[in-house]
């Protein structure tokens, strides 16, 4: 059955945010050094709260699992002299010694002794904590010493019934835990059996699930329900106990979208709606205690909203003084990127792009101007500058009552979209222009000072970005070529093709090797490139299509095999009679049917037509000899091959789809 084991960490509050990917990567370190020091066992849980890591396990050896040590030695070829030196310096008679291998070899094979559990999880404890990653680390008892990311409190590390003894940054390890800083005693101790018991009789929900549900109980009546903030609220408290407060109704006055970020993203509330859907003067917030019989803490919410509340009513009012037109050369003093300038020249740059593309995609450029030249001006309202997480939102809402056009408002409200691949893109024509203006002014000019990301290292979230050029593409059926976007950068142009590829093959669901079919043809529009993959993917599951794909990989490795360099006409007379003969007419009457569809961007029509060459071209590579004695006739084969893989690759290069063992063509 093996051992149980726990491991608590118990810190300073953990950033919430930070805590699953933590989680998951003590999961893994921890199971690594399981199998790493043959340990047997597996993680069986893991947990959180803001003050502590928690991990489970089952079934670890009181022992390490033997092993057999392997020493290699001389060559047997090295005589038996070597053999002897070999075995003394081992402390072993030759007669001990394996001969292995090919050519032959001597060894030595000695069972090593095993450690026990406790011990080897002694010594790779601290290295298993220290190597859990986080964004930012701290030291906290000097420089040189372990990092972490908050101080470490606590350590609890039970294997059965006994502590595993060890120490990290003066912390020694034991069996007594902490409980609510309020609502817990500050010493607890603990086994395996009761730890979680123990816990929550001191104020501790440990399961996230079971924090989850007793907020999410209270998420009725109109509360609207918000994922992302729950999941929040679940690793900010230990013992979670929503409340529900109210609001004056005069901030109704002020727009929807202030009143829900000022409650959602700085006071942490979920937001009240009537049945209709319109604002509610209410909120629900979740506190970390477990009651509030005299409505103290309620109060306290009431209050502090009320100011925030007070705060974004003054702004509205004072920005309405200033049109957002009148705000612009006031960008001048905003700085974008010190090597790219002012958010005054990034719009100058945004709104000239943005007209080249309206121009392009048959928008209104004078309205995708006017939305780009404004698009930033809001950075130097007072409102953004308190809740930032309002820019463009703030613009477009000013840009309203300034009385600008529908598109233009509306355009700069939707020009920072999508912001995650769960957000929308742009909801209209010149939205998605300036969107899209905005977006490949960052990318242009970061690629162009060098700024590429490396690693985890985006600092001006360039991935997100060229997602959102991606999606604005496709989604917003743009047709505009990916290499003139990426004004002939070539490294912003393959920056951009991995997220063409990771957004059609894990987003939408092709194969990767259907994307990289089409993309090899060289289709940089990426509203054709979906139509061609919508095209493969209706076809591939035909009788001919995989066999057709391994023939053209045949003819891709012949041409290759052959050094042959393209171009050529093809010598009619030169053609054999029957099968190759009969391909070469079945090639040219298809050739125009092809084109005629691919024309009218018909590409299931066109690969069926493809796909029912399949049959002729069997017969040719069983019947025909392409590397044939007479050059002539070699070289007319080659050229034919090559003008039949030029024509009908240029939906995709079928060369690149992976067959089936059983669909390869005949030998």
């Amino acid at each position: 059955m093996g051992l149980p084991f726990l491991l608590e960490i118990g810190s300073e509050e953990i950033p919430d945010w930070m805590i699953e990917p933590a989680l998951a990567d003590l999961r893994r370190l921890f199971a690594e050094m399981l199998a790493d020091n043959r340990l047997g066992g597996q993680v069986t849980r893991v947990d959180a709260t803001p003050r502590r890591l928690v991990l489970r396990a089952e079934g670890l050896a009181l022992e390490q699992h033997p092993r057999i040590e392997a020493t290699i030695g001389p060559p047997v070829s090295a005589g038996p002299k070597a053999a002897e030196g070999f075995a003394k310096r081992m402390g072993v008679g030759v007669t001990d010694l394996e001969v292995r291998d090919t050519p032959p070899r001597y060894y030595l094979a000695r069972a090593v002794a095993p450690r026990r559990t406790s011990e080897v999880l002694a010594g790779s404890l601290p290295n298993v904590i220290t190597g859990i990653y986080f964004p930012k680390t701290m030291y906290w008892t000097g420089k040189g010493g372990p990092r972490f990311i908050r101080p470490i409190r606590w350590i609890v590390a039970l294997l059965g019934d006994a502590v595993v003894p060890l120490e990290l940054a003066g912390v020694v390890s034991g069996n007594t835990t902490r409980g609510h800083r309020v609502l817990g005693a500050g010493r607890i101790p603990v086994t395996i059996a009761d730890y979680e018991v123990q816990l929550e009789q001191n104020g501790v929900i440990l399961s996230a699930a079971k924090r989850r549900a007793r907020i999410e109980a209270a998420l009725t009546d109109g509360v609207r329900r918000d994922q992302a903030l729950l999941g929040t609220l679940v690793y900010l408290t230990e013992f979670p106990t929503p409340i529900r407060g109210t609001f004056d109704e005069r901030y109704l006055e002020l727009p929807r979208e202030i009143l829900t970020t000022v409650m959602r993203h700085h006071q942490r509330y979920f937001s009240v709606e009537h049945a209709g859907g319109s604002l509610a003067p209410e909120f629900v917030a979740v506190m970390n205690t477990n009651a509030d019989p005299q409505g103290v803490v309620r109060a306290g919410n009431e209050r502090v909203l009320r100011a925030r509340f007070n705060d974004a009513r003054f702004f509205w009012e004072v920005d309405q003084r200033k049109p957002l037109a009148d705000r612009v050369p006031e960008l001048a003093a905003v700085t974008f990127q010190a090597r790219l300038g002012s958010y005054l020249e990034k719009t100058n740059r945004m709104a000239a792009l943005a007209m080249e593309l309206a121009q392009r995609t048959g928008a209104m450029a004078s309205l995708a101007e006017r939305a780009a030249h404004l698009a930033k001006a809001d950075l130097t309202t007072e409102m953004v500058k308190e809740f930032t997480e309002l820019q463009g939102i703030v613009g477009g809402l000013y840009a309203r009552v300034q009385g600008e056009h529908d598109e233009v408002w509306r355009a700069i409200y939707e020009h920072y979209k999508p912001l995650s691949m769960e957000d929308s893109i742009p909801s209209t024509p010149t939205a998605r222009i300036v969107s899209l203006a905005d977006k490949l002014d960052t990318l242009r000019g970061c690629f162009e000072i060098g700024m590429v990301p490396t690693g985890s290292r985006d600092p001006f979230a360039l991935r997100r970005a060229a997602q959102g050029v991606v999606r604005i593409l496709v989604e917003g059926k743009l047709r505009l070529s990916l290499k003139e976007l990426c004004a002939a950068d070539a490294r912003l142009e393959a920056f951009l093709l991995d997220r063409i590829r990771h957004y059609f093959r894990d987003v939408r669901g092709f194969a990767y090797d259907e994307v990289n079919a089409v993309l090899a043809s060289g289709c940089d529009d990426l509203v054709d490139v979906e139509a061609r993959l919508e095209a493969i993917r209706a076809v591939r599951p035909t009788p001919d299509f995989e066999p057709l794909a391994a023939s053209f990989k045949r003819i891709t490795n012949i041409l290759r095999q052959a050094q042959f360099a393209g171009g050529g006409a093809i010598d009619a007379s030169l053609l054999e009679a029957g099968p190759e003969r009969e391909l070469y007419q079945g090639f040219e009457r298809l050739r125009e049917i092809v084109y005629r569809h691919r024309e009218a961007r018909d590409y299931r029509a066109a690969l069926e037509a493809i796909a029912s060459l399949r049959p002729k071209i069997d017969t040719f590579f069983d019947k025909v000899l392409v590397n044939a004695p007479d050059a002539r006739v070699r070289q007319n084969r080659l050229a034919f091959l090559g003008s039949l893989l030029t024509e009908f690759s240029a939906i995709a290069d079928f060369s690149e789809i992976v067959v089936a063992q059983n669909n390869t063509a005949s030998p």
